[in-house]
């Protein structure tokens, strides 16, 4: 009998212009993406923590693909990422419901977590939804940058660097969080 050596999980450290970035995936799709970390060490030790990982470094066509596109975005490029396979193996329901009204945003739509938990079938929680977001193991595929707190204030992060990684993100997106300049900054005088 012949047997095939089709790895497929395994994990990736990425180089991109915002820093170093990491993807782990199982052979039903990603798992977890580490958002920008100064050394590539520091990304290599998050994405190991996490049970599931695997050494393997062999590369399915999506996840180069996948690369591609997360070197693209982290360049300023438009990039959807709603076509990623996404393994959330052990994830409840709420969560689900939480990550797929996520996944319909797209590059520089932003919503709130309490309109975000309305559109998950799930209107009045949204706390829950923030702890929900907090938990995504593959922020930007599953782009939790893009909820606000009410008022359009910024709300939490739990990647590295905080609410300042997601205004940075944001930014990179076109899209403006806080109060507007003052008038002088606007018109340049």
């Amino acid at each position: 009998m012949e047997t095939t050596s089709s790895i497929t999980a395994g994990h990736a450290v990425l180089e991109t212009v915002i820093g170093f970035m990491g993807i782990a995936w199982s052979e039903k799709g990603l798992i977890r993406l580490c958002l920008p970390e100064r050394s590539r060490e520091a990304v290599e030790r998050r994405l190991m923590r996490h049970a599931g990982v695997s050494a393997s470094s062999a590369l399915p066509s999506w996840v180069v693909d996948l690369i591609v596109s997360i070197k693209a975005y982290a360049a300023g490029e438009d990039v959807d990422f709603s076509g990623v396979p996404v393994d959330l193996d052990g994830v409840d329901e709420f969560r689900l419901a939480i990550y797929d009204a996520a996944r319909k945003l797209s590059y520089g739509e932003t919503t709130t977590y309490g309109e975000l938990a309305k559109r998950a079938g799930h209107a009045g929680l949204p706390r829950e939804t923030g702890a929900a977001l907090g938990a995504n193991p593959v922020p930007l595929v599953i782009p939790c940058h893009r909820i606000l707190a009410a008022g359009g204030k910024i709300g939490g992060f739990s990647a590295p660097g905080g609410s300042v990684t997601k205004e940075k993100m944001l930014a990179m997106e076109g899209v403006r969080v806080g109060p507007p300049p003052p008038a002088q900054v606007s018109f340049g005088f």
